[in-house]
């Protein structure tokens, strides 16, 4: 059992919440498989002594190995808007995960931002269902959630186990986990009124560790 050394909880301040949670009213739908209701910006950014940095770089593709749902497939998405990965509440968010993991200054470290709306009876959060994501370190981050149930987070040792850990992420609450070693999951989500819009906003941090990295 190694989970204090897999499975870190921490939290944004409310500030940083309250900086970043308006941003997600302005994220597009995309034409990938999952696009009409994963609504997504993603960017690839370096913290420089406490500097959130973008590379410019916004494809992302998973092999299918990883990702049986949407894997081979090279995935364009718009950026992060300047003005959030510019705010306080981003550089917190990323210095967390950076600390937590021991990741240096200068670091690669991908972000998706996601509204994942609840358009079906039941609305996949995780398509692919349980998984990894091919990195070394992963930070699930939830900021908001209105009109739905479902949508914990499942965390396993093994793919073909019962999770050993499951949870709603509450508003500016973090799950930072070895992707390397454990496997993630979470529950499909429904709205509670029918005819109004239910949804959940999370980020997804990823990176691998300097020795794994690979250097274009």
């Amino acid at each position: 059992m190694l989970h204090a050394h897999t499975l870190h909880i921490t939290q944004l301040s409310e500030k940083a919440l309250s900086q970043l949670s308006p941003s997600f009213t302005q994220l597009p739908r995309t034409q990938h498989a999952d696009g009409q209701y994963r609504l997504r910006r993603y960017s690839v950014i370096r913290v420089e002594q406490g500097k959130v940095v973008s590379t410019g770089k916004t494809e992302f593709m998973q092999t299918e190995e990883i990702n049986h749902f949407q894997g081979n497939v090279v995935r364009e998405f718009e950026a992060i808007e300047e003005c959030t990965l510019s705010s306080e509440g981003m550089s917190e968010m990323c210095q967390k995960f950076m600390e937590t993991n021991n990741l240096p200054d200068g670091q690669e470290i991908e972000i998706h931002q996601m509204r994942i709306t609840a358009i079906y009876d039941e609305t996949q959060v995780a398509p692919e269902g349980v998984h990894q994501d091919g990195f070394d370190h992963i930070a699930l981050i939830g900021i908001g959630r209105h009109n739905i149930v479902g949508g914990e987070i499942m965390l396993y040792e093994d793919q073909h186990q019962a999770p050993f850990f499951r949870k709603v992420l509450e508003n500016g609450e973090i799950a930072i986990l070895a992707d390397d070693v454990l496997w993630h999951n979470a529950q499909p989500i429904r709205s509670i009124q029918r005819g109004e819009e239910g949804h959940m906003d999370v980020f997804v941090l990823t990176a691998k560790e300097a020795s794994h990295a690979l250097h274009s």
